[in-house]
């Protein structure tokens, strides 16, 4: 079997490719609208970050992150920086986690993403209501971090096969 690291340039592309899908998916905000379900959301953006902050994967800048996030105000329609400071403040509470973590544990990792999750869309819904005031259900809020801290490990098996083929 040949492996990536001969293939040149598409090693190159398949190495940024959680980034090129992070801007895929702030690009295309994507809904459930069309199936009729009322109450499922969930926030891929945040998956994403979370896991390769977590796993210090080299490719996954901040910066890129951070202009991910404006590009994701935009098409949303969101004050401009507020995606941005929800992601940054991911990668930050990810990286502070990675270094206090002795011995990593997917469980450990699945609640304290649970904790993020729910601290950033709590930031997200206070800064949207008192200082924009955008009239917000939050009930969506607390459905969107469900649905998030549900699919986590459903991906984390996705994104550890990605990885496990890169270092093939």
């Amino acid at each position: 079997m040949t492996s990536l690291r001969s293939k040149g340039s598409f090693l190159k592309f398949y190495s940024w490719l959680p980034l090129i899908i992070l801007f895929i998916s702030v690009f295309n905000e994507f809904d459930f609208n069309y199936l009729n379900l009322d109450y499922f959301s969930f926030n891929f953006p945040f998956i994403l970050i979370f896991f390769f902050t977590l796993k210090d994967f080299k490719n996954f800048d901040y910066i890129l992150v951070f202009i991910a996030g404006l590009f994701n105000d935009t098409v949303v329609g969101l004050p401009l920086g507020v995606s941005s400071l929800s992601y940054i403040l991911i990668c930050i509470a990810t990286s502070y986690f990675r270094n206090i973590t002795i011995r990593p544990n997917p469980i450990k990792d699945w609640f304290y993403f649970l904790f993020v999750v729910s601290l950033i869309n709590s930031i997200n819904y206070s800064i949207l209501t008192l200082f924009f005031s955008f009239n917000l259900v939050l009930m969506s809020y607390l459905v969107n971090t469900f649905f998030t801290f549900l699919f986590y490990i459903i991906f984390v098996s996705i994104f550890k096969f990605y990885l496990k083929t890169l270092n093939d």
